[in-house]
């Protein structure tokens, strides 16, 4: 038995050698010595004997033995050797009473090193055994602003309350999430008790992730898509579930886990009149055979937040246009998680064809609902959603933050101008910068001074009228509870205020080309082959926002506000072009550069004529942070560009 099974090992290992070679890698196992050359190590700390994840064990300590093995941890040396002897007689005794010596490892950066036992670990690797027992020394690297350093000493601060080592993530925060998803108080170590329940619903989970491909996929780790699914189906519900039943809710949401790792897994249809398959105006004026009931959900009341009062305007331009084809009902969710959960999938079992979900925090919702109800159509108004279960929606509105920028410097006396941004979400970076590079196309010298509504300090933060800045610019939505006159562009002088102009969201036109694309369209032309998640990233040139000039207004200035409209609205001109410089001095996208959409929506950086920055979620009130910590400019740069799956 044992030759037979080492002859297999054997050509396990002589394959592993043949395709590293020919794909130009080296055929034998990493050696730690070697890494640790190009590596900073701050100190190293044993952490005992304990039953570490055998995929994790990589290489070894040093050079020593390593040709013995291929890079699979497989043999290489024929069977009449001595080596092939002990890894025989090892074979042996695990089969009949188990290798229950510890081997000794070096840990670093999460993976493990092998100092004494490399054939107990090529035995029980052969014979596909999760874990070993293991003395384990961790070599700690010096902390740095590398991404997988910072990742390193999150994961030591969740092993130092759980004493969990098998959890990867690709990405930074994402151990914060897991503990808050797994335990009410995130911050208390793990019992015994905690532990074991945990290690049963994972173990049942990996079981059901390494059926449907896992390992294989790219750049999406088991902690990844573990976190995505707890976020579906709450660990207190799942961690009872057997495998099967996590199987068939992981089977559900693959496509989503699979787009997780694709830094272009999101597709932007930046114009309705350009979009795959669209129809011509003949098609437009077949009706459907029955009314579709259309829902527009939201997080709170239209009538005490502007930015649901905007959607509201929409849905009723929408039901008074295409009233012949649609009906439609706007809901307030409870709160956006359980009882925005419940509201949705009443609603999809009442028969709802498609359903707008207004706020980015009802996202995860709406995943659950779409997971459950694939007959329904359902979006979310929000960027960079790499979930293809439901699509998203928003408008170019940086477009027209140019225009207004243009405006307040050739109004501008004194090269000072206010802005006044809410929450530092994505797209928000492009608008600031859209503003300031309008400001700096017809005024070099001006200055716009940032500050943001969504702080705790606000508006203390910022004393604009004690710092001589009399032109603002400040909130695009208003409503008609909403008395004062603090929106769009305006001057200030005094107590008084003129409005000069106001950029606006024109959702009834955004609902109602997107409704037509729905019910007469391409909606289904729009799916992509390489199974993207489609974002609609509609600006000027769609009609779904513009920007309104007051009677205030120089003439001659609106004059040239109309034509700089049509020129952005035609492609003529893209407010988005080099050069763009950072504050600080770097240069991203030099003179005659065009800056891509995908950057646009991803921008997390300002440009040098902005005084201020990008606030952190502590830095904001408190009814701002559950928004931000979904679509936060701060995860932008923590996933390095990457699509967020939440």
């Amino acid at each position: 038995m044992a030759y037979k099974d080492y002859m297999k090992a054997l050509k396990l290992g002589e394959k592993a050698y043949k395709d590293s070679i020919d794909q130009g890698k080296s055929p034998y196992l990493p050696v730690l010595d070697e890494i640790l050359t190009h590596a900073d190590i701050e100190y190293e700390i044993p952490l005992g004997v304990s039953y570490i994840p055998l995929e994790q064990v990589v290489g070894t300590a040093t050079r020593g033995r390593t040709t013995c093995f291929s890079s699979n941890f497989m043999p290489l040396m024929q069977y009449e050797t001595e080596f092939g002897a002990k890894w025989a007689s090892l074979y042996n005794a695990q089969l009949e009473e188990g290798i229950r010596d510890a081997v000794k490892v070096y840990e670093y950066m999460n993976k493990y090193y092998v100092l004494e036992g490399n054939k107990r670990v090529s035995v029980l690797k052969f014979l596909d055994c999760p874990i070993i027992l293991a003395d384990v020394i961790r070599k700690v690297p010096k902390r740095s602003d590398e991404p997988e350093i910072r990742i390193y000493y999150e994961y030591m601060d969740f092993y130092e309350l759980t004493k969990i080592s098998d959890i990867l993530f690709s990405h930074t925060g994402r151990y914060a999430k897991l503990l808050s998803a797994v335990s009410e108080t995130p911050d208390i170590a793990w019992t015994k008790e905690m532990r074991q329940d945990f290690s049963i619903f994972y173990g049942n989970f990996y079981k059901a992730f390494v059926s449907l491909g896992g390992p294989s996929l790219k750049q999406v780790t088991n902690g990844d898509a573990l976190l995505f699914y707890l976020t579906l189906y709450p660990y207190d519900i799942s961690k009872d579930a057997s495998t099967e039943e996590i199987r068939s809710n992981l089977m559900k949401i693959w496509s989503d886990v699979v787009l997780m790792g694709d830094k272009d897994a999101v597709e932007l249809l930046m114009d309705p009149e350009k979009g795959r398959g669209f129809i011509s105006s003949m098609f437009n004026r077949i009706r459907p055979s029955r009314r579709k009931r259309i829902a527009f959900i939201y997080d709170k009341s239209p009538s005490c937040s502007n930015w649901n009062y905007g959607h509201e305007l929409g849905r009723l331009h929408l039901q008074q246009t295409l009233k012949e084809a649609v009906e439609t009902y706007a809901f307030v969710a409870p709160d956006p998680d359980e009882g925005a959960e419940k509201l949705l999938e009443d609603i999809c079992a009442e028969g709802c064809d498609i359903i707008f979900a207004a706020s980015p925090i009802l996202i995860r919702a709406c995943l659950k609902a779409a997971v459950a109800h694939p007959e329904v159509i359902i979006l979310n108004c929000s960027l960079n959603s790499s979930c293809n279960t439901v699509r998203t929606y928003h408008a170019r509105m940086y477009e027209a933050k140019f225009l207004t920028g243009m405006i307040a410097g050739s109004l501008c006396a004194n090269d000072k101008i206010g802005y006044i941004a809410d929450y530092p979400i994505y797209s928000a970076a492009a608008s600031i910068n859209a503003f300031s590079l309008g400001v700096k196309m017809v005024n070099p010298r001006a200055k716009v001074h940032l500050t943001w509504s969504t702080l705790k300090d606000f508006p203390n933060c910022h004393n604009f009228e004690g710092e001589n800045i009399y032109y603002i610019s400040d909130q695009d939505i208003v409503s008609p509870e909403n008395e004062n006159r603090n929106f769009g562009l305006y001057q200030k002088d005094g107590e008084g205020k003129t409005n000069l102009a106001m950029s606006v969201y024109n959702w009834g036109v955004f609902y109602e080309k997107l409704v037509k694309n729905i019910l007469y369209g391409s909606w289904k032309s729009d799916e992509v082959s390489e199974n993207k998640a489609i974002n609609y990233w509609w600006g000027l040139s769609a009609g779904v926002i513009d920007v309104l000039c007051s009677k205030h207004l120089p003439a001659d200035t609106a004059k040239l506000i109309e034509l700089m409209k049509k020129n952005i609205a035609s492609g003529d001109f893209h407010p988005l072009s080099g050069p763009l410089i950072q504050q600080g001095g770097h240069v991203h996208y030099h003179a005659s550069e065009v800056m891509k959409p995908e950057d646009i929506m991803r921008m997390d950086w300002l440009v040098d004529n902005v005084i201020g920055s990008i606030p952190t979620v502590d830095m904001l009130k408190e009814e701002a942070q559950p928004v931000v910590m979904l679509r936060g400019l701060y995860a932008v740069t923590a996933e390095q560009g990457g699509s967020s799956f939440l």
